[in-house]
């Protein structure tokens, strides 16, 4: 494995999703390749400060002044025979 395709598939490793041989043939690449390892550490964090991100509500005006401004430029559609 090279880095490009260990950066292609982090995603798969950090949710588990590699079978046991490719997640051998990633921990080895990261043996012995330290960007590599500071990429996986600083993508670890990202997800971990994204996930932490509380979402906050949207103001009822907001919402509304959204929903009309929406129905104003999305062009309307036929129903459905």
């Amino acid at each position: 494995m090279n880095c490009r395709e260990l950066t292609a598939v982090i995603l798969e490793y950090l949710e588990g999703e590699m079978t046991p041989r490719d997640v051998e043939e990633f921990e080895r690449h990261l043996e012995k390749c330290a960007p590599c390892r500071a990429y996986l550490a600083t993508y670890r964090r990202t997800k971990e400060m994204a996930a932490d991100v509380g979402r906050i509500e949207m103001p009822e005006e907001m919402k509304e002044r959204l929903r009309e401004f929406l129905l104003r430029r999305l062009p309307r559609q036929a129903p459905a025979s």
